[in-house]
């Protein structure tokens, strides 16, 4: 297949973590023919690092801002002018700020992942791939699989279930769902990366670095090179293998590394990269913090944000996409622990990145210390 004959690339939320990473992926290994990238926000507004901005600025790369809430919207991202169809949507468009009143939740996830998802079947697009979250598993005991029971922890799950069984019920619709562990790597602002903005706290603070529970709470992760290029490969395993035609033409894959990552392994990698202690609070502290979270988090937040703008002052940073900001639903004691083996045994994808490393995370910082938002400061 050549770039010319290959498929025709629509991408929901472009300008997100993900949706920038999967660009620049289809650019650099010449795997679309054309790509339109779609945000409500401006590339100029979005932190883009040389790699990813040089990908938008490929001939094959057209960027839309528009608001995929709306339908009459919606259906002027899908219209190419040459009259022909999209071959693939990817969907990572979401509301992703965490502690916000339920409404926003219904409007920017339940909302605009239908309506882009009956654009989708309106025009017999091959495939629609909806982004999902682990977070809607009830992970106890064993790693959850695509079947566990369902036990969504945050608003944002909450309506991320309610979107599956949507575009499940959806007539029409070729779907894909992927449900990734806590995804990390260059140009991510949460989840792990929080954990390394802390740990630069600490460094400056000098004290050891304390959290809540235990070591062996599981804060299952996934690289992003691997989440693009499986979202990448599922599409075209779904389109090149007919499934569109079976009767259980939905699927739904988790996207999990081999690590098994818990707090422990996470803070490992901060003493040696920070050269800071961590350990853990009592029992006796986490079970108050459990009945009293809005409280402790309040106190959280208040210890690491002054140390973080110091950091950022002494710098010469006027403005950072980075904070040592907790939301409470996020300070609980929820684990995420994800079976990703499925997706292997199904259709053959293999994990570039099997385990967390120090390599991996120092990558994170290093990214955003060229883009000149990472403290240099002692």
């Amino acid at each position: 297949m050549t770039v010319e004959t290959a498929p025709k690339v629509l991408v929901l939320g472009a300008l997100g973590f993900v949706g920038r990473n999967f660009v620049q992926y289809l650019v650099e290994n010449k795997l679309a023919s054309s790509i339109r990238g779609i945000d409500k926000a401006l590339p100029q507004t979005a932190y883009l690092s040389p790699a990813v901005k040089a990908a938008f600025d490929h001939p094959s790369v057209e960027i839309m801002q528009a608001n995929l809430i709306n339908p009459v919207s919606i259906e002027k991202c899908y219209t190419r002018s040459d009259g022909t169809e999209f071959d693939y949507v990817f969907n990572f468009a979401a509301e992703t700020k965490y502690s916000q009143v339920s409404e926003v939740y219904r409007e920017r996830i339940y909302n605009l992942s239908v309506n882009c998802a009956k654009e989708a079947a309106k025009r017999h697009i091959k495939v629609f791939l909806e982004m999902s979250t682990s977070e809607v598993y009830d992970s106890n005991k064993e790693p959850s699989t695509e079947g566990s029971p369902l036990k969504p922890w945050t608003l944002i799950a909450k309506q991320k279930v309610e979107v599956c069984k949507t575009l499940k019920n959806m007539e029409g619709l070729n779907l894909v769902i992927v449900r990734p562990a806590v995804v990390y790597g260059v140009g991510a602002t949460s989840g792990i990366t929080t954990r390394l903005v802390i740990g630069r706290v600490y460094k400056k603070l000098d004290e050891e670095m304390k959290l809540l529970w235990n070591k062996d709470l599981k804060l299952n992760t996934v690289h992003i090179r691997d989440v693009v290029r499986a979202c990448w490969h599922l599409a075209k395993w779904y389109d090149e293998n007919g499934i569109a035609t079976r009767k259980d033409r939905k699927i739904l894959f988790n996207l999990a590394d081999k690590q098994d990552t818990d707090q422990e392994t996470i803070n490992q990698h901060l003493e040696t990269i920070f050269g800071i202690k961590t350990g853990y609070h009592s029992s006796l502290i986490s079970s108050f913090a459990k009945l009293n979270l809005g409280t402790v988090t309040e106190d959280v937040n208040e210890k690491h944000l002054g140390p973080w703008a110091d950091l950022l002052k002494e710098s010469n940073i006027a403005i950072s996409p980075l904070s040592p900001y907790v939301d409470e639903e996020l300070l609980h004691s929820h684990p995420v622990s994800v079976n990703g083996t499925l997706i292997e045994r199904e259709t053959g994808f293999t994990y570039e990145v099997p385990y967390i490393t120090k390599e991996k995370l120092e990558e994170i910082i290093n990214g955003y210390k060229e883009l000149k938002v990472w403290p240099t400061a002692n």
